[in-house]
């Protein structure tokens, strides 16, 4: 039961715009914010994985559960529409964090997956996770002029189908240039 309560709450949480949107047109502002909260509360009681794996995810929850509670306080839509806002501030500063008190983000996740990453690799991930920075920066004004100045079908479409198209251009692209410098580095 478990782990079908944490794969449901993970599939919203990645539709959450669309949620937003439904949400909006059918519930009031306070009765979604509350369903909202229900939804991030039972995320983070249930998901031991990623607390002992990514424990700045816990922080993440926190941060978005207070400004739901904006919306449930003060039964005002801006809370709901600002969730995409405060995780790119929030991955904005753990990566950026991750660059001042190495390792950086990027290479601790290159460390999964090659446990004996050249020294020369080291360089590299801390570029892109710079790139990642400028992106969430990017990402999280375009998502906040979204939820301020245009409306609910502009702010669903941004932050529930480009914002995840451009993430996954970024990722492609990050993909293809690291494959071409470590072929560039294995023939040095």
């Amino acid at each position: 039961m478990t782990k079908i309560l944490v794969a449901l709450s993970f599939t919203l949480i990645i539709l959450y715009p669309v949620a937003v949107y439904t949400g909006l047109q059918y519930l009031e502002n306070r009765t979604l914010a509350f369903a909202l909260i229900g939804l991030f509360l039972v995320r983070l009681v249930l998901s031991k994985r990623i607390k002992q794996s990514i424990p700045w995810m816990n922080h993440i929850f926190i941060a978005v559960i207070a400004v739901l509670a904006l919306t449930a306080i003060f039964d005002i839509s801006i809370g709901v529409l600002l969730y995409p806002l405060v995780i790119n501030l929030s991955m904005l500063a753990i990566f950026a964090y991750s660059l001042i008190k190495k390792p950086s983000i990027i290479e601790t996740l290159a460390r999964l997956q090659e446990p004996n990453l050249p020294t020369s690799a080291i360089p590299y991930t801390e570029n892109v996770t710079r790139v990642w920075c400028v992106f969430f920066i990017i990402n999280g004004t375009i998502s906040l002029y979204t939820a301020l100045f245009t409306s609910i079908e502009t702010w669903t479409l941004y932050n529930g189908l480009i914002a995840y198209l451009l993430m996954g251009t970024l990722m492609t692209v990050e993909w293809l240039v690291r494959q071409r410098v470590k072929a560039k580095h294995s023939h040095d």
